[in-house]
């Protein structure tokens, strides 16, 4: 069977930034900015997101088009006789699988509250009763099963139809209107009353933070927050390599990518920072930014659900986008494994998907007295094990498998980054690939762990 191709280069930059963009990027990065430092924080991110991040990236893209296959066949064609790397692709498919049981549950709240703000149910809500909304959808196992079912099934549905004619398509249209959401929303942000007080905490360096944060914990959150935002380590970038040609080089296509994810990470402080400032309403972490501290804010704002609509629209766009790229990842893996045609991976993965999605989906109602790891739910159980073991743990070995003359060797990946036009790697890079930036993989890894 032919391997599929993008239709056009911007759908390759589209589909992958879309895989990159997700919920992290919108109700993490404000806050983590915000609490380190601001500005000084936005720079490190930068530092680490070109130093660490792209690297990886630039590595995964590599092995797919080098090999014109998914993972686990990439790694059996590209490694040395006798050795067992092809190991690891089982571990990013089930690592793809996992991040899927709980992003499919997240995806359903964002697409639940856009219809909320749609339909008017924020419109009679004060400031004590909007976390009434969000407590009352996590206790309902209908809600829950039924926004997550709807998530799997369009993800599935989107992915059946193809590269070109599904997902090209379809991310194409949610990550141009995510673009012009973001950018309405900043624009109507920086209109408000107390707009420059908020991008002052957001963007300036803040002494007195920096000073009671210190500068080892400002740096360390950059380096987590630029290695996770690429959504690298389970090869989730690596099948979009399989569907691109040479033309250009590899590195200018990972610089494209991570910066049009900062874009999106950066404007998100843009549109929450002054709305929170001008309406007295606290930043906090986690969920309870986006679903409601930020609803807070809406329902005070004239025009409110229009702009509490078009926020949650934007954020579906942001989860779908996500949801779309790693099932794709899933569903090559049975077509490239185990010879399935499209439409029967497609079929076996959404039972698969819509299954395992179930524990997570009734984690905050019929299993909310569940708890696995170090006491928590199976939310934040589910995403421990991705984000602090499979991820760095990924990302360390695809990085050791690009440079060292154990795995591919850095010539060989080198050749492949390089061809076709644009930015290069120097020879020279293979000092810092191999000794410097595994160090800086270990020191994200044992925070995790920690």
């Amino acid at each position: 069977m032919e391997r599929e191709n993008f239709g056009s280069r911007l759908g390759f930059i589209l589909v992958s930034a879309g895989c990159a963009i997700g919920i992290g990027n919108v109700w993490k990065f404000p806050y983590v900015a915000g609490q380190n430092g601001g500005g000084i924080f936005v720079l490190f991110y930068l530092l680490f997101l070109f130093i660490m991040g792209m690297p990886i990236l630039t590595m995964e893209l590599a092995i797919g088009r080098s090999t014109k296959k998914s993972i686990y066949k990439a790694y059996k064609t590209l490694e040395p006789k006798k050795s067992h790397w092809h190991i690891h692709g089982i571990v990013c498919i089930l690592g793809s699988l996992m991040l899927m049981m709980y992003y499919t549950s997240v995806a359903g709240w964002m697409l639940n509250y856009a219809l909320k703000f749609a339909t008017g149910s924020f419109d009679k809500v004060n400031d004590d009763t909007v976390a009434t909304i969000f407590n009352n959808m996590l206790e309902s196992p209908a809600q829950s099963l039924i926004f997550m079912a709807i998530t799997v099934a369009f993800g599935i549905i989107v992915c059946s139809f193809g590269l070109q004619n599904g997902i090209e398509k379809i991310t194409k249209f949610m990550m141009l209107g995510l673009i012009s959401l973001i950018i309405l929303l900043a624009i109507h942000s920086l209109t408000l009353d107390k707009a420059s007080e908020g991008l002052k905490f957001y963007l300036l360096p803040n002494t007195s933070n920096i000073k009671s944060v210190g500068i080892g914990n400002i740096i360390t959150a950059a380096m987590n927050q630029s290695f996770f935002t690429l959504s690298i380590g389970a090869a989730s970038m690596e099948i979009f390599g399989s569907y691109m040609n040479k033309d250009h080089s590899l590195t200018s296509e990972a610089l494209r990518i991570s910066i049009l994810d900062t874009f999106v990470a950066i404007i998100s402080g843009l549109i929450i920072f002054p709305a929170c400032f001008s309406y007295n309403v606290e930043t906090t972490a986690g969920p309870s930014l986006i679903f409601i501290t930020l609803p807070r804010v809406f329902i005070n704002m004239p025009y409110g659900r229009v702009w509490g609509t078009l926020f949650f629209v934007f954020m579906t766009f942001a989860s779908f986008s996500t949801v779309i790229a790693v099932f794709e990842n899933l569903i090559a893996s049975g077509m490239d494994n185990l010879g399935f045609s499209r439409k029967k991976s497609s079929i076996i993965n959404f039972i698969i998907l819509l299954i395992t999605s179930i524990p997570c989906a009734l984690g905050y109602n019929l299993l909310k007295n569940v708890h696995l790891i170090k006491g928590m739910d199976i939310l934040d159980s589910e995403d421990f094990l991705v984000s602090n073991l499979i991820l760095p743990i990924g990302a360390l070995i695809i990085l050791l498998f690009c440079v060292t003359k154990y795995g591919w060797g850095f010539d060989k990946f080198r050749e492949e980054a390089n061809e076709g036009t644009g930015l290069k790697i120097p020879n020279f890079f293979k000092y810092y690939f191999r000794f410097v930036l595994p160090i800086l993989i270990i020191i994200i890894l044992i925070q995790g762990l920690i």
